[in-house]
């Protein structure tokens, strides 16, 4: 668990430069278009957020905090006319930004450290499957609630 913690409290520590370095990917991947519709603070500001209380989401929030949070990213990216797509590819890259990182600060010393890694791996995997779910719900809630108010 210690090595966790310190994975998490590096990240955390640097989340200022890791949600600036995902912009600058969003806004030169070509699978990301429409996230041209998203203002680039705000982008940069949800990103930072979960990479500045990692620690928090991974170990403090419920299922039930990733859900409320996960579904209003997705109707926000529904309403700015984002795909449900590009919402999930840009959620793989907040964690593929998380990997590529870590890739580069971590030293495992001691295998006794590869379990802690290992136990980071699952947390960060079981966060992000759960923030994919819950924002294609939320997506396609707004959907729904934005075809029907065009109907009336």
């Amino acid at each position: 668990m210690m090595m966790a913690y310190r994975f998490v409290r590096l990240i955390e520590t640097h989340s200022e430069g890791l949600a600036k370095a995902l912009r600058k990917k969003i806004e030169n991947c070509p699978k990301l278009a429409d996230y041209g519709n998203v203002p680039a603070d705000e982008l940069t500001d949800r990103v930072y957020e979960v990479y500045r209380h990692l620690g928090e989401w991974l170990l403090g929030k419920t299922e039930t905090d990733i859900e409320k949070r996960y579904l209003e990213i997705g109707k926000k990216r529904a309403q700015q006319g984002v795909p449900s797509s590009q919402v999930t590819w840009t959620i793989c890259l907040v964690k593929e930004n998380l990997w590529d990182y870590l890739k580069l600060e971590s030293v495992i010393e001691r295998p006794a450290e590869i379990f802690g890694e290992l136990e980071m791996l699952e947390l960060l995997d079981q966060f992000f499957d759960r923030a994919i779910f819950y924002a294609a719900v939320g997506h396609e809630q707004a959907r729904v609630a934005m075809a029907q108010e065009a109907v009336r």
